[in-house]
């Protein structure tokens, strides 16, 4: 029997190939997404499981909460003294370890690397789970000037050489020291959310000297509880320690406007990973678990929808299986054997989807890779749980595409199907609702494409204040109190024939605290020097700018942005003075006002900005305004002024326009994974009305021979045809329609400049899903129209 089941379903798979092809492809697409989300999914709540002592390990949480200024954040990070504090005063507290990434020039012979670099304490090794190739874990960062190296950055610098014992330079403080290589540790797990390359002991930092100051949080510090120990209770524990020690510290910086609340807390270790409450932190790498949710909701519609066409199209082909089924009623088949001839069958095409599904996932896992910005690999599915989930998945898709169609085609009624008088029962009002669902989610889909698109090119054209073509940003590493060398930089690049301007500022970003016209707000404060807004080319609306012609610029003078007008409200800020800045009592004059520009992304609103010009404070990135002809050259003639004045230093510079392109890889990678789920989308559901549109023309086949005979035209007939599915579809909009009003509203709401939600979208939306189901059932529907209609009055 099994036999005889088998050789019927290969034959019918052959017999109607284009059917049996469609419903192949459409569930190894639904089932390949699956896979790849399956991968993804594992991969995010594997984070950190590697770890012997995660249930014991906690991070160490700082909510900083200033009224005033109406901040509330909550920092994974803390100063050099809260660890060692911690465990002397708090029993739970087993062991602590401090890690924070830094950056370094490093010399290896000749040669020159820009490399990163992890502090960590020398128990490092005793808490977290990485495995030491060679070497003690409990002695490799012992030594302040040692360093354990991944086997994979070992090779880069030492090849096959065996590199303990070896030295490598790194520059600290403008100078360069060695360092000996004291272990070897391979390369950190994808799933970690500690990662590092290189490693420096800790020691290293305490010998410059502890710093002891509460309010200074720079270090990721993780704390190593007692397993009996309760979390909160510790945490409570934590806040009494920092009321005691810094007590003296809180109250002078009360005398300088401090007004913000430090509450500690921990973090479980293995909750880092998909936890968005704590915002910053030096462990970067964080994910948002939003982003499971969304891919999963998509991979499970897109199975869902092919699912559906599966069960569309097996009913659509049950009137050329009517005589067979028939037959087999009439010689005493029973239902049950029907049934589960029909499931079989259906396993079958799935096992056969799921083969290919497997070869599609290991296809296009690369760009998957890419748009997640992840390493999966297929050798993932050989994880047993994983592997049972997949089983489960291929059982339960199996049984949800066959179930139906099986429960259909063994009800025929034998009678009516031997004299080709079968008719489906009924309106088919569940295929044509599942057809409405699968429209809904596709015009959902196109909706949010179009407005990810549009918010996409938005943020990537609009006006930020500033032109930012042909502007190059050098970094002076490690320089930046060296006025001798920026004054000889800045003579030489001036020089060059293809740079139109110089400007210096500040290297990196500093937001603090200040207060102007009785008012306490957060500002970004920005050293630059007279020549930086004009290369720039941001205008100065009110006032002037800097200038060497008013030496008193660099000690009392500030220029400010409209924003920070705004915040102090003043009507004319031109002469007011700024109070209070960076902990600091201070009188600076207001002597310039500058329009509001995005120095940063358009992710961030534009805050009160305060420029100095302070010959004493640091200065170490150049912004060079570049000739548009012969870029290439003039970026040459550059690098060789870098190397001449800093020959031991990598060439460390960026075009600004590609900086600000930087910006939006998140939502560009997301604009690219919702427009293939938009397009799988409406591929497999125009395979699903396909097969609808089939049905109902089988169905009146004769109706349709009779409306030619009477003399209906092709168009007629085709409009005859037609107009119930479009009726479909226009239903599906008024479904699709409010919800993804809703949901890109709620998205667009994350962005401070965003598109207005405009129902041109919608409509352009509704449009094309309208046109696309229209080509497909209009392929049918002229076929219908334009049969011989005496072969079409002969169905019975």
């Amino acid at each position: 029997m099994l036999r005889s089941y088998l050789k019927i379903a290969l034959r019918n798979l052959f017999r109607n190939k284009v059917f049996s092809f469609i419903n192949i492809v459409g569930l190894s697409i639904g089932l390949a997404c699956c896979l790849l989300i399956f991968l993804y999914t594992k991969d995010e709540l594997s984070y950190d499981r590697f770890q012997q002592k995660s249930k014991q390990l906690y991070l160490v949480t700082c909510r900083i909460i200033n009224k005033e200024e109406g901040r509330d954040t909550k920092y994974g990070m803390a100063g050099m003294i809260e660890g060692p504090s911690f465990k002397k005063q708090i029993p739970e507290v087993k062991e602590f370890v401090r890690v924070r990434e830094d950056r370094f020039v490093l010399k290896k012979g000749t040669e020159t690397f820009d490399q990163k670099a992890v502090w960590a304490d020398e128990n490092f090794f005793q808490i977290f789970s990485f495995p030491l190739i060679a070497g003690d874990p409990k002695k490799v960062l012992s030594d302040p000037h040692s360093v354990v190296l991944t086997d994979e950055t070992a090779k880069k610098y030492f090849g096959s050489t065996n590199p303990v014992g070896k030295t490598l330079e790194l520059e600290i403080n403008k100078k360069f020291e060695s360092f000996i290589v004291s272990g070897i540790a391979r390369r950190s797990p994808e799933n970690s959310s500690v990662k590092f390359d290189m490693l420096l002991s800790f020691k290293y930092q305490e010998a410059k000297g502890v710093d002891d100051n509460w309010l200074f949080l720079s270090y990721s510090t993780f704390l190593l509880l007692d397993p009996r120990a309760d979390a909160g209770a510790v945490a409570m524990k934590m806040n009494k320690v920092f009321e005691t020690s810094s007590k003296e510290q809180i109250a002078e910086a009360r005398k300088h406007g401090f007004a913000a609340q430090f509450i500690w807390g921990v973090q479980p270790f293995l909750k880092m990973h998909l936890d968005t409450e704590v915002e910053r932190s030096s462990i970067k790498d964080s994910s948002k678990p939003i982003y499971s949710y969304i891919l999963s909701g998509i991979a499970f519609f897109i199975l869902l929808i092919a699912c559906i066409n599966f069960v569309n199209l097996t009913v659509a082909q049950s009137l050329k299986r009517s005589k067979e089924i028939g037959l087999r009623k009439v010689v005493g088949g029973m239902r049950g054997q029907l049934i589960r001839q029909f499931m079989g069958e259906s396993f079958l095409l799935c096992f056969i989807a799921f083969a290919l599904a497997i070869v599609l996932a290991g296809a296009i896992l690369p760009l998957f890779n890419e748009l997640a910005n992840k390493r999966l690999s297929l050798s993932y599915l050989l994880d047993l749980p994983l592997a049972a989930s997949f089983v489960g998945l291929f059982l339960l898709t199996g049984f949800a595409a066959g179930f139906y169609p099986a429960l259909v085609l063994s009800g025929f009624n034998p009678v009516e199907t031997l004299y080709n008088r079968m008719h489906t029962s009924g309106k088919n009002y569940l295929s044509k609702g599942l057809v409405v669902v699968q429209f809904a989610l596709a015009t959902f889909l196109i909706i949010a494409t179009l407005f990810v698109y549009s918010q996409y090119d938005y943020l990537t054209h609009m006006d930020l204040g500033y032109n930012d073509k042909n502007l190059l940003s050098v970094n002076i590493t490690g320089q930046s109190r060296n006025r001798d060398l920026l004054r000889q930089f800045e003579s030489e690049f001036t020089a060059l024939s293809g740079v139109r301007s110089v400007g210096m500022k500040m290297d990196g970003r500093w937001v603090t605290g200040a207060r102007a016209g009785g008012k306490s707000f957060d500002v970004d404060y920005d050293n630059i020097n007279e020549n930086y807004l004009p290369t720039l080319g941001v205008p100065v609306i009110l006032g002037r700018n800097f200038s060497k012609d008013f030496p008193s610029d660099s000690t009392h003078s500030v220029v400010v942005n409209e924003s920070f007008v705004s915040a102090a409200g003043w009507k004319d800020p031109i002469g007011k003075t700024l109070d209070f800045i960076n902990g600091k009592d201070v009188k600076m004059i207001v002597v310039g006002v500058v329009k509001d520009y995005h120095y940063t992304s358009l992710k961030e609103k534009i805050i009160p900005q305060v420029f100095f010009a302070d010959n004493s404070d640091v200065l170490g990135r150049f912004l060079l305004r570049l000739q548009p002809d012969n870029t290439a050259r003039t970026l040459k003639a550059i690098e060789g002024v870098y190397q001449t004045l800093l020959p031991w230093h990598p060439f460390q510079h960026s075009f600004v326009e590609e900086a600000n392109l930087k910006n939006y890889d998140a939502e560009g990678k997301w604009k690219q994974i919702i427009t293939y789920s938009a397009i799988l989308t409406i591929f497999i559901s125009c395979i699903g009305l396909f097969g609808l549109a089939m049905l109902s023309i089988r169905k009146r086949t004769k109706e349709i021979g009779i409306r030619k005979v009477l003399g209906a035209s092709i168009w007629q007939i085709s409009g005859l045809v037609s107009k119930n599915f479009i009726g479909l579809v226009i239903f599906a909009f008024l479904i699709a329609i409010p919800a993804a009003w809703y949901a890109t509203s709620r998205w667009l709401e994350n962005f401070p400049y965003r598109i207005p939600v405009n129902g041109w979208v919608f409509a352009i939306a509704a449009l094309l899903t309208l046109l696309v189901a229209a080509l497909t059932v209009g392929f049918h529907a002229l076929r219908a129209a334009g049969a011989n209609p005496v072969k079409s009055l002969r169905t019975e």
